[in-house]
């Protein structure tokens, strides 16, 4: 088993030298994370606030009761948080500090994937440059004699570098950008949640002083 992959890899560094291994052990990188963010997320309960959002509606509309038992069946990371507020926590900055401290604990990663996105081409450039160097030297040792497929070569070589950092930042940039979209999203829902729990009975029918409707007699 450790034959085959020491193999692979004295293959990888001939072909692309080591600015391709330093490229290929970023992917490596960038996969831990990734599956990671995914377990964390999944269990978390990111995007998945059905129960959160009916005990915030019920508590608006004057339901206590109903707003409790939504969220005791909620199992959204963000439950504390709201959980506080309807205890009584009036405090809008420490209550918004939880919050965010528990966005912080599942951005982490994010900048490293953030690094890898930017670095992996400029480090597929680098090699790319060194590549060329490389071949033209090997051009110029030729002196009069030049064979084209040493030039050719050399470049090719020179430009795989280019493309395996591509290859590595254009995924980490779509998945952190998916990432970052979905706690954009979370963070949007809280801030609404607390909003409406801290001052409730204030949407747009309260706001506009909707008058209530006219007792019916017999």
């Amino acid at each position: 088993m450790i034959a085959p992959v020491k193999q692979a890899l004295a293959e990888i560094f001939a072909l692309g030298g080591p600015v391709v291994m330093i490229l290929v052990a970023l992917s490596v990188l960038v996969l831990t994370v990734v599956l990671y963010k995914l377990w964390q997320f999944t269990a978390a309960g990111v995007g998945r606030h059905a129960a959160l959002r009916d005990a915030v509606a019920a508590w608006d509309a004057g339901d206590r009761a109903g707003a409790r038992a939504a969220l005791d069946r909620s199992r959204s990371y963000l439950r504390p948080v709201i959980d506080m507020a309807l205890s009584g926590q009036r405090d809008a900055a420490r209550l918004q500090a939880e919050a965010e401290t528990r966005f912080a604990r599942l951005e982490s990663g994010f900048r490293v994937l953030d690094t890898v996105a930017q670095m992996a081409p400029l480090l597929g450039l680098f090699g790319t440059v060194l590549g060329m160097i490389s071949a033209f030297q090997a051009l110029q040792d030729a002196g009069a004699s030049v064979d084209p497929s040493i030039l050719a070569g050399g470049i090719w070589v020179a430009l795989l570098t280019t493309a395996v950092g591509l290859a590595v930042a254009m995924p980490s940039a779509l998945v952190l950008s998916w990432f970052e979209a979905r706690m954009d999203a979370d963070r949007l829902l809280a801030e609404r949640a607390l909003r409406t729990v801290l001052a409730p009975g204030q949407g747009p029918g309260a706001a506009r002083g909707a008058p209530a409707a006219e007792p019916v007699h017999a």
